[in-house]
């Protein structure tokens, strides 16, 4: 999959970071599409999930170290969605409407106003079933890492 840009979901993106199942997959994509997109809220939810990681000892200490210097550098080269109330607006219809959690709901709200609305051929990378399902319905090329 060749493209200049995509929106990366959280779940695609710590694969880029840690070891994981899905880190070849991830890495493969990483490499093919030049601009990643990510939502503001992101930085929150990786090092969570870091942390997490790290408290059910699947990363010692200097992985975690080594995870949240790629993130930083993945963060810095990526073009980010600001919070907005557009996006607040389009997330709190989302969770009624395809089942998702607060944060996935903020992650497709981002997605939708990166693509101005239009989310036809647009890349949407992720590794969670029903983010990626529900981003399907909403009309993006959901690449999964899974």
């Amino acid at each position: 999959m060749k493209t200049e840009i995509a929106f990366w979901d959280t779940s695609a993106v710590v694969p880029l970071c840690v070891m994981q199942a899905t880190t070849a997959a991830a890495r493969q994509i990483h490499r093919d599409v030049s601009i990643k997109t990510i939502w503001w809220g992101t930085a929150v939810e990786i090092r969570s999930s870091f942390a997490r990681l790290r408290r059910t000892g699947e990363l010692v200490d200097k992985d975690f170290e080594i995870a949240v210097n790629k993130w930083v550098a993945i963060s810095q080269r990526g073009r980010k969605i600001p919070p907005s109330q557009r996006v607040l607006d389009l997330a709190a219809t989302l969770p009624d409407r395809h089942g998702l959690r607060a944060l996935d709901a903020f992650q497709l709200a981002a997605a939708l106003i990166w693509c101005s609305e239009r989310p036809r051929n647009r890349p949407f990378i992720c590794a969670d079933e029903r983010l990626g399902a529900a981003a399907k319905d909403a009309g993006f090329d959901v690449v999964s890492l899974i």
